[in-house]
């Protein structure tokens, strides 16, 4: 069955991500569709390579990569460059508390839209109890504009299940091939079951998804100006010591994957966090080897980057700060 994407539309989550359409076979209708199968024998790594001054390292090869399996070397089997489409999938809460900021962290989320490549694809899903769909991987990026446009808040005191809607999505893009980011919007505030979150970072601690969080408290710890909606007093689950909670869950949750957290206080500030977002994701080498044992346990990974050569002039002589997945869980035995 082919989904055609209908924004507004709550539907099966996993269905949907798991079926077919994520994988962006629907681009081109005149095509044929592909399956695309990821085995369980290879292990992916997503690689940010940046210099001691932050510039990312572009120009690297297979060659200068060396990955290690607990602590043993293993031989590259599959390796994509930072050219090599990526797929970003922006989760967006949907709660009361991110419509009073009205939806000014959306308008500024055009200039992750500027900085994305033709190519790259983009996929919108809002959460509040549950995640629903909005628009499928696409490289429209007007596509993707429309559906910020159509999301609706949910109103009143309801659950947000964050972590929750996190395990969700990354069981939907387990099957899904090629690099992949989550662009998580939140204010990190989190209703779901309370082994949900330590399983939520476990998961991404041993995937193959970078989570680049950008939290949305800043608007609700500062009150905007006069004449402009402003956040409720505090509720006792909105202290600031539940926003603290919720910052080091976002850490956490972006650590694990190698990504980022980033806490825009104004406009600026996230039309920053949003460039710098693009350019991660841009600059993203994915790397592959085969498993080394299926003992159903977690296997440290370190990758390191060594070349002799001469980059640019920026690199040269620089050390590498490379950003990467530190785990995996290795499938046991058949």
């Amino acid at each position: 069955m082919k989904f055609v994407c209908r924004p507004r539309v709550a539907l099966l989550f996993p269905t949907l991500l798991c079926a077919c359409s994520l994988a962006g076979a629907q681009e081109n209708r005149q095509q044929p569709t592909q399956t695309i199968r990821v085995s369980v024998d290879r292990v992916n790594v997503g690689v940010i390579v940046t210099d001691h001054n932050g510039h990312f390292v572009e120009g690297l090869h297979r060659g200068d990569f060396r990955v290690f399996d607990n602590g043993i070397e293993q031989p590259l089997t599959g390796f994509a460059s930072i050219e090599e489409p990526a797929q970003v999938l922006l989760l967006i809460e949907a709660g009361p508390a991110v419509y009073l900021l009205e939806s000014g962290h959306l308008q500024a989320a055009v200039a992750l839209l500027n900085g994305l490549a033709k190519d790259d694809r983009v996929a919108v899903v809002k959460y509040a109890q549950a995640p629903t769909v909005l628009l499928d991987f696409t490289a429209d990026k007007q596509a993707v504009e429309a559906a910020f446009a159509q999301l609706s808040f949910n109103l009143g005191f309801g659950s947000l299940n964050l972590s929750t809607s996190v395990l969700k999505v990354l069981k939907g893009l387990a099957n899904v091939a090629g690099k992949k980011s989550i662009v998580l919007l939140t204010t990190g505030l989190d209703t779901s079951p309370s082994n949900d979150s330590a399983e939520a970072v476990q998961r991404l601690r041993t995937g193959d998804v970078r989570l680049l969080a950008i939290s949305l408290t800043g608007g609700l710890r500062n009150p905007p100006p006069a004449g402009k909606k402003k956040p409720p007093v505090p509720s006792p689950t909105q202290t600031e010591q539940q926003f603290e909670q919720a910052d080091q869950l976002l850490k956490r949750m972006a650590e694990a994957t190698g990504g980022r957290a980033y806490f825009p206080g104004n406009a600026k500030e996230f039309n920053e966090a949003y460039s710098e977002i693009a350019q991660l994701v841009r600059h993203e080498y994915n790397l592959a080897f085969a498993l080394a044992v299926r003992d159903g346990l977690v296997h440290s990974i370190e990758v390191r980057v060594e070349r002799a050569q001469k980059l640019t002039a920026n690199t040269s002589g620089s050390p590498y700060h490379v950003d990467y997945r530190q785990a995996y869980l290795a499938p046991g035995p058949r």
